[in-house]
This record gives C-alpha cells, structure tokens and sequence, in this order.
C-alpha cells in the first residue's frame, strides 16, 4: 500500500506516524449536510464498530492493521501501516498470481464468515498482498459481526462481483476462489443456495 493520502465517501486516510512506527491515521469528517448532534453521533458510532470489527477479524485469524489508537473526539483511527501492494495491483502486473491469490481469498473470507463477520466491501483494493505473502483486509466501515446467512450471502456476492468485474480475463481463477471457500467453511451448503438465491434476484429483477 502506497503511504500517501487517500479519500473515500465518508473518510479519508493520512499517512503518520506511531512511537516511531509508520502508521496511517483515518479520519471521518464532519458532514455539513447532517444535524451537527446526529452527525458527531453517526462518527462516532461508525468508528467504534469499525475498530471492534477489525479486532475480532484478527481473533479468528484474519491479518488487518493492527489499532494503535482511537480518537472518539476526531472520529479517527490510528492504525498499522501496511507495507505491499493491492490484490488489484498484483493481478494487474502479474497475471500469474491470479491463481494463488484466488485461493488465499477464499481461504480468508472463509475464515471471516465462520466467524459470522462481514466485510461489508470485498474487492481487490481492499486487500493487501503483504511482503510475507500474507493478506490482509482493510476498510471495515461497512461491516458488521453477528452476520446472518442473509449477510453473508451479500459479501460473498459483492467479492464474487467485484472479482469478476475487476479481472475479468480470471474467469477460472474466480471459480477456483469461491470453491475454496466452500471448502473451507462448517456448513456450505446453505451458503451456496444463498449465494445462488441473490444471484436470482439480480437476473429477474
């Protein structure tokens, strides 16, 4: 991951620094648009969750930036800067990792699913392929833990999509990713008539 600024639709991201470690800092700002008491409450809120969620993913073994500090006051976040670069990127470059990286996400979103916890935004540039061939995910602000087969279905639905849509020439990799989290999880089945079911719903609606 490249350590420089970057936005999204409610936060942005700075690169810092933490005791000496290099770290990012994320920051939800203030929305003009919102009751200033509902705004702050929304923040921090979102914050909140967002460090819980990432916590937890690392209880069931998911790699992701370790918290350093949370500013409820800021809404901020100061976390683990990772050094490696996107799954997006890596595919991108080097058409022959498609395959191993396929197999390493549906190997770690099985892990996060059995733990019932969503991502809530599963695409490739929200994974870094870090130095020690670990991945690790970033960006929980839309997740949630407590995940209904409902959930889980959706996030499953959006990697599968977003896989899809962002390396299309990996058809077969995408299938091979999905089948390794199949593989990998206590109770396929059910997940897989989910999946099957909002895949339905996009194709009639």
């Amino acid at each position: 991951m490249d350590k420089k600024e970057a936005s999204g639709a409610e936060a942005f991201v700075l690169p810092s620094e933490y005791l000496g470690f290099p770290a990012v800092i994320k920051v939800r700002p203030s929305k003009s648009y919102r009751i200033p008491e509902l705004d702050k409450h929304i923040r921090t809120v979102r914050t909140k969750n967002e460090a819980r969620i990432m916590h937890e993913a690392r209880l069931c073994g998911v790699r992701t930036p370790c918290i350093y500090d949370i500013n409820l006051q800021e809404c901020s976040i100061t976390m683990e800067f990772m050094e490696g670069i996107t799954v997006n990127e890596s595919v991108s470059s080097a058409p022959e990792s498609a395959l191993p990286l396929a197999i390493l996400i549906g190997e770690t979103v099985a892990k996060l699913h059995s733990a019932k916890i969503c991502h809530g935004d599963l695409t490739t540039s929200n994974m870094i392929l870090l130095k020690n061939g670990e991945l690790c995910l970033l960006d929980f602000s839309m997740g949630c833990t407590k995940a209904s087969l409902e959930d889980i279905g959706m996030d499953l639905r959006l990697l599968e999509r977003a896989f899809r849509s962002a390396h299309a020439k990996h058809e077969h990799e995408a299938d091979v990713m999905l089948e390794t989290y199949f593989a990998n999880i206590p109770e396929p089945e059910p997940v897989r008539k989910k999946l099957e079911e909002i895949r339905n719903r996009g194709r009639y609606t």
